[in-house]
């Protein structure tokens, strides 16, 4: 297994629509182990989604903690919300791809998803509160959006400069003269 560079704004896999899975292999599966693993490696993460380490392929891994127990993991192959509940809230977030930035996101409160295990299943999957907040998240990523596009104006102009530096410091990481922030 091997902790994965994450991939942070600036980098254009993160606006990359990711492509559909068409077999799960030994490929997919290693690349859904080494992602939990890096996600791990951070300490706090609850989701990663496969453009996040700079593979465009539509995969996430999440991980909520339990208070009773192990925490629960969930690795989703070409997943697609096909329900949400009506109400929404509004809470902070953040992003392994946006190191020491958060702000206030607007997401439903439940949904429902769909996609495929690591066998290649078919299952579907419920979650309300921050499992359905990180499977949007998720989600949103493995099709090109990114969680500060979700704000209002108003927070993002608020976090302009800070955007801009992460942009600045990727494009250096990219070219060779920097080291990546995480």
């Amino acid at each position: 297994m091997a902790v994965l560079r994450i991939r942070t704004w600036g980098d254009p896999v993160l606006k990359t629509r990711a492509k559909e899975i068409d077999k799960v292999t030994t490929e997919i599966r290693t690349l859904a182990q080494d992602m939990m693993e890096t996600m791990q490696a951070e300490g706090n993460a609850v989701g990663l989604a496969a453009n996040q380490v700079g593979v465009a392929k539509r995969l996430f891994v999440v991980e909520i903690a339990s208070k009773k127990g192990p925490s629960k993991r969930y690795t989703l192959i070409n997943p697609e919300i096909i329900a949400t509940t009506k109400e929404c809230e509004i809470a902070e977030e953040g992003c392994l791809s946006f190191p020491g930035i958060w702000g206030p996101v607007e997401r439903k409160v439940g949904v429902k998803i769909q996609g495929m295990d690591l066998e290649g299943k078919s299952v579907t999957l419920e979650g309300e509160g921050l499992l359905a907040r990180a499977f949007q998240h998720e989600l949103d990523h493995l099709d090109g959006m990114v969680f500060v596009e979700r704000m209002s104006m108003v927070h993002r102009v608020m976090l302009n400069r800070q955007l801009k530096e992460l942009v600045k410091h990727t494009k250096a990481v990219m070219a060779g003269r920097g080291t990546p922030k995480i």
